[in-house]
């Protein structure tokens, strides 16, 4: 089984990350999952590819703990956060973030405070290329 906290170049199946998810505890009643994918229109301008870069090992230390500070928070019977690293595409997958909870109420609030957060202090830097150049992207609400 894979790890419940990755960064990666592939893409990953949101399917296996439930179903590990769910292999996890048959107490979970509620499960809430937050899919982000590339865009091709940012800030008034075409957007044909996005690459990401990480301070890789920073990046998933500091995964882990979100996880684990979800978990307590929220009392979820586990996370899990999946980041790709690399080149995409408009229509790609970037990120998965999936709660569990015995109750959807946690499930919830668990998986939208796991993206704000992430977006805040993991290290993950992201770089539009548009028909005008490239661009260093800061992270958005």
């Amino acid at each position: 089984m894979k790890e419940a906290v990755r960064i990666q170049a592939d893409d990953f199946s949101q399917d296996e990350e439930i179903a590990a998810l769910k292999a996890s505890s048959l107490r979970m009643g509620g499960i809430a999952t937050f899919l982000g994918c590339a865009r091709d229109f940012s800030e008034d301008r075409e957007v044909s590819e996005i690459s990401f870069e990480a301070y890789g090992s920073m990046a998933l230390s500091e995964m882990n703990q979100l996880r684990l500070e979800a978990i307590e928070k929220y009392s979820l019977l586990d996370a899990r956060i999946v980041h790709r690293i690399c080149t995409v595409r408009a229509g790609d997958n970037i990120v998965f973030i999936a709660a569990g909870a015995e109750h959807r109420p946690a499930a919830l609030e668990a998986c939208r405070w796991m993206i704000d957060e992430l977006k805040q202090r993991v290290p993950i830097w992201k770089k539009e290329i548009t028909p005008q150049g490239d661009a260093w992207v800061t992270q958005h609400p």
